[in-house]
């Protein structure tokens, strides 16, 4: 009787145990938007960067962001993981805080692991460099992505000194962008300046096929494309910390 009382308490504490990783990995997926499957080929981090990229400003609870204060830790916490072979990107985004997009775009680009980025929806503004920043890229066909020159909104003082600095902005981003990707920095501005395009602003919008084209992205492609990289990629490299326990 004590041991079918033991074995009881065994498998309520298993079950208790089963329904409390399941709502920790619940209220990651509605926090990060990151999840990743246990059940695979191989054990593939999917992050998702949706919305508006949210930085230094608290933006509205009605607007859908992604806050760089999440993603950062997380990209840390990815690296660090030995078990993790693969990260996924799953990008639709109409772009936001220049300095966020920029410092999660260089966190993505600096990690060891291999990484591919599938742009969905839209690739919109600073989302350009977030999609170049893995190590190869893919957009689906009905995608679309923005190119335009850096933008400010509130007091903007009318001096040169504005001038130098939104240049400087503007040449960080096309700099990661060109260096990323197979497309030339002068051809990535000239796109930036188009007046042909946008109806009330500069730049120009092209589709994932003209994307590829220009060697902005590295392929059109699927989810299940995205992933067949990934594993290739995982295959080929091997693992990154063999028998050792702490990072080189």
């Amino acid at each position: 009787m004590k041991a079918h009382n033991t074995l009881n308490d065994t498998s309520d504490d298993k079950n208790e145990s089963s329904v409390q990783q399941q709502l920790d990995e619940a209220e990651v997926i509605e926090e990060t938007g990151a999840v990743r499957s246990q059940n695979a080929k191989h054990l593939i981090h999917c992050l998702n960067i949706i919305g508006q990229i949210e930085g230094h400003d608290v933006l509205s609870p009605q607007n859908k962001t992604t806050k760089y204060e999440h993603i950062m830790p997380a990209l840390v916490a990815i690296e660090q993981d030995r078990s993790i072979e693969g990260l996924l990107i799953l990008l639709n985004t109409v772009g936001g805080d220049v300095e966020a997009g920029l410092a999660i775009s260089e966190m993505i680009s600096g990690m060891s692991l291999p990484t591919v980025s599938l742009v969905v929806g839209g690739g919109h503004s600073i989302g350009v460099p977030l999609a170049v920043s893995a190590r190869y890229s893919m957009i689906v066909p009905s995608a679309s992505m923005t190119l335009h020159p850096v933008r400010t909104s509130g007091l903007v003082l009318g001096v040169p000194q504005t001038m130098t600095y939104l240049s400087q902005i503007q040449d960080r981003i096309t700099g990661f962008i060109s260096s990323h990707s197979n497309i030339g920095e002068e051809r990535l501005i000239q796109l930036m300046h188009n007046t042909e395009s946008l109806t009330t602003d500069l730049g120009t919008i092209i589709t994932g096929k003209e994307a590829a084209e220009l060697g902005l992205i590295d392929q059109v492609g699927s989810l299940t494309d995205a992933l067949k990289m990934l594993y290739s990629m995982v295959e080929n490299e091997g693992v990154r910390y063999p028998d050792n326990k702490t990072l080189p």
